[in-house]
C-alpha cells in the first residue's frame, strides 16, 4: 500500500492525501486504541493529523489534543513526522472573551493546544469558524505574531463560506502575509455545497480544501447492510438517502470495492480537494481509508455517483441561467 502526497494549498507543506481526523479520541476511542491507530497511520504513510481544542472536552470526556500529547510524548520520531492541524474559536466557558478570534483569545487558546499537545509549534492552526465581530486586521496581526514567535508555521479555516475566504484572502494580501492555506468544510456524495461558491473561491486563491464528514456520519459505510442500523442513525436522516444508498451500495458491489472506500475514493477526484479528513476508530479502519488512495474510479462510475448524488453547478450558474 503507498500513500500519495500533495502540497496543502499553495505552501510547500507536503501532506498525505488521507488527514486523520481525531475527533473520536479520548471518547469514543481508547486511549491505548487511538495510539494504535495513529503508530498504523505512520505506518501507512499518513502524516497529516487534525483535531481541535474543543474534541473530547465538548462531551465531557478527556482532550483529543491530550491523547495526541501523550503519544507524541512518547518519542520515536512520531511528532517530527506528523503535520499537525489543530483549531480554536468555541468558547471553553460562559466567560467573556473565552472563545471567537480575538488576539487575546487566539494568543491564549494557542498556548493552552500547546501545553496539551506537548509541543512547541502547530503546524496549521485552522480557525474553526468565521467571527464577524473581529477585524480582519487584528486576527492577522495575532497570526502574524504567533508565527513569529515560531508557534504556528500556518494558517487555514473552517466552515468558511467562499466570500469569507475572499475577505481572508485580500486582508492578508494587504499586509503581505501568505493568509490561508487550507479550508475544511463539509464535503461527501450527499452534500455537495461547497461546489457552488467553496471550492471555486479556494481554488482561486490556492488554497487547499479538506473535507469532513466525508462518510456523512457513517451513512457511506455499507450501513444498509449492518445489522441495527436503525439503532446507529437518526431513522429521518437514514430514510432520507435510503433510495440513494441503495443504489450507491449496488454500484459498489458491482466494482467489487467497499462502500466507504469508494466515498473516499470520490472525493480525492475532486478538483481542489487536498485530503478527506477521515475519523477511524481502529487500525483496520486506518487500512481502509488508506485503500482508498490506490482506488482509480473510472469516468463511467464517476458519472453513476453523480447520477446518484447529484451535485451543485458553480455560482451563478447554479442559481441563475
Amino acid at each position: 500500500m503507498s500513500m500519495e502526497y500533495c502540497q496543502l494549498g499553495r505552501s510547500g507543506l507536503s501532506v498525505s492525501r488521507i488527514c486523520l481526523g481525531t475527533l473520536n479520541f479520548g471518547f469514543k476511542t481508547s486511549e491505548p486504541d487511538s495510539y494504535a491507530v495513529m503508530d498504523r497511520a505512520h505506518e501507512l504513510g499518513i502524516n497529516f493529523f487534525d483535531t481541535s481544542n474543543v474534541y473530547g472536552w465538548q462531551e465531557g470526556k478527556d482532550w483529543s489534543e491530550n491523547v495526541i500529547g501523550r503519544w507524541f510524548a512518547q518519542g520515536g520520531g512520531r511528532r517530527e513526522r506528523t503535520v499537525l492541524a489543530t483549531k480554536l474559536y468555541q468558547p471553553l466557558s460562559d466567560w467573556p472573551n473565552d472563545g471567537g478570534l480575538s488576539a487575546r483569545n487566539i494568543r491564549r487558546a494557542c498556548e493552552d493546544s500547546l501545553r496539551r499537545l506537548q509541543t512547541d509549534y502547530i503546524d496549521l492552526y485552522q480557525m474553526h469558524h468565521i467571527d464577524r465581530n473581529t477585524p480582519w486586521e487584528e486576527i492577522w496581526a495575532a497570526m502574524e505574531l504567533l508565527r513569529l514567535q515560531g508557534k504556528i508555521l500556518y494558517v487555514g479555516s473552517s466552515n468558511f463560506a467562499g466570500w469569507h475566504l475572499a475577505q481572508a484572502q485580500e486582508a492578508a494580501k494587504a499586509r503581505n502575509f501568505l493568509g490561508l492555506v487550507s479550508e475544511q468544510s463539509i464535503y461527501n456524495l450527499a452534500v455537495r455545497d461547497i461546489e457552488m461558491e467553496v471550492l471555486p473561491a479556494a481554488q482561486h486563491y490556492g488554497i487547499g480544501v479538506l473535507a469532513w464528514s466525508p462518510l456523512y456520519r457513517g451513512l457511506f459505510t455499507g450501513v444498509l447492510r449492518q445489522e441495527n442500523a436503525a439503532s446507529r442513525y437518526t431513522t429521518e436522516h437514514l430514510e432520507t438517502h435510503r433510495s440513494q444508498l441503495e443504489q450507491f451500495e449496488a454500484l459498489c458491489d458491482k466494482i467489487g470495492e467497499a462502500a466507504a472506500e469508494v466515498a473516499l475514493a470520490w472525493l480525492l477526484s475532486r478538483p481542489g480537494l487536498t485530503a478527506p479528513v477521515t475519523g477511524p476508530r481502529n487500525a483496520a479502519e486506518v487500512d481502509s481509508a488508506a485503500h482508498a488512495v490506490e482506488i482509480q474510479l473510472s469516468e463511467d462510475v464517476l458519472s453513476q455517483l453523480d447520477e446518484i448524488f447529484p451535485g451543485r453547478e458553480p455560482a451563478p450558474e447554479a442559481y441563475a441561467w
